[in-house]
């Protein structure tokens, strides 16, 4: 239906860019956006090479999950995508990969602290983990949701990669690379064992309530439209 043809080049678009940038890789991670004035989102299909995919092969599901359009499976991790939707009225994007950096601190079982102003203006006060559970699972989905209440639009998920929320497909996909950049700069800086010093919380407070207006924003816009 050509109703959807929007929303399944913008997954693609994303995909192609993000493997360009070497965040995407193979077919791990999955991408979805959310289908503007319905409970839909558009989301890419299981176990698909991204380097391959063309608008026709994204599905677009209803937040119960029943298959609106497309003739291929869906996510595995497509109950999570709705869930974020669902839980966050500030969310139109949401990417997960299995970057390298961020990965790391997955295998570490440690989040990323306040670094940077822009960090915590974009992404949040920090990168907290999701306790651990298998792909495609509700205890995955229930792990994630009970996170999102921090208004993060960034998360590592243990011993499996990222997760990446944001406005529209450029700030999202902006903020998947500076999830990276905080993860290359942290790692290098906890191998010199020496202190990292983190930004003082009067700043990070400003910071964060910058991030906070343009949810808030996002989200009234959203209840006006019902």
């Amino acid at each position: 239906m050509e109703k959807y043809d929007s929303s399944k080049q913008q997954v693609v678009d994303i995909c192609h860019t993000l493997v360009e940038k070497g965040l995407l890789m193979g077919t791990g991670g999955n991408v979805s956006v959310r289908v503007a004035g319905q409970d839909a989102l558009a989301i890419t299909p299981s176990n698909y090479d991204y380097v391959k995919m063309k608008p026709k092969d994204i599905c677009v599901l209803g937040w119960d999950l029943n298959v609106i359009e497309g003739e291929m499976k869906p996510s595995v991790e497509s109950a999570i995508h709705a869930a974020i939707y669902e839980h966050r009225a500030d969310v139109n994007v949401v990417i997960h990969t299995h970057q390298v950096y961020a990965s790391a601190f997955s295998l570490i079982n440690a989040p990323i602290p306040a670094l940077y102003d822009e960090q915590v203006r974009f992404l949040g006060k920090s990168v907290e983990i999701v306790q651990y559970a298998p792909s495609g699972t509700g205890f995955l989905k229930s792990n994630i949701v009970k996170r999102l209440g921090n208004h993060a639009n960034a998360y590592i998920l243990q011993n499996h990669g990222a997760l990446c929320l944001g406005l529209d497909a450029e700030r999202t996909i902006f903020n998947v690379q500076l999830l990276e950049k905080c993860a290359v700069s942290y790692l290098l800086a906890l191998c010199t064992e020496k202190k990292v010093s983190r930004i003082p919380m009067p700043f990070r407070e400003i910071a964060f309530s910058m991030l906070r207006k343009d949810q808030r924003k996002e989200a009234s816009r959203k209840e006006e439209q019902k």
